[in-house]
């Protein structure tokens, strides 16, 4: 995999971190924000697919996607909503994490 794929896959990490956040503040009452939300979630969804695309197995791509969009979206939730992490829900993000490494691992990358 060449370093453009991984570009990609952070893209849409990031991309998808940011439409996730979008959606609380919409939630919260501020409407105008499910269009922000939208747009990233389409620019993450293509930016998984431009990575895929360059040959990332779908295994990976989507495992690490999911792992890092998880921790990510929990770590800003905390610092921006101010929302609870326990430690429980931090053993979990790491159990998720450890998850991902052994399917890469298995994957023989």
């Amino acid at each position: 995999m060449t370093a453009l794929t991984w570009l990609y896959l952070s893209g849409a990490i990031l991309s998808e971190v940011f439409g996730t956040m979008s959606l609380r503040i919409a939630a919260g009452g501020r409407t105008a924000w499910y269009g922000v939300m939208l747009a990233a979630y389409v620019v993450a969804f293509s930016l998984i697919a431009l990575a895929l695309g360059a040959g990332m197995p779908l295994g990976i791509g989507y495992g690490i996607w999911v792992a890092a969009g998880v921790a990510l979206t929990a770590l800003l939730a905390r610092l921006v909503f101010k929302e609870p992490l326990t430690p429980l829900m931090i053993f979990g993000i790491g159990l998720i994490c450890a998850g991902v490494l052994l399917v890469e691992l298995g994957a023989g990358l």
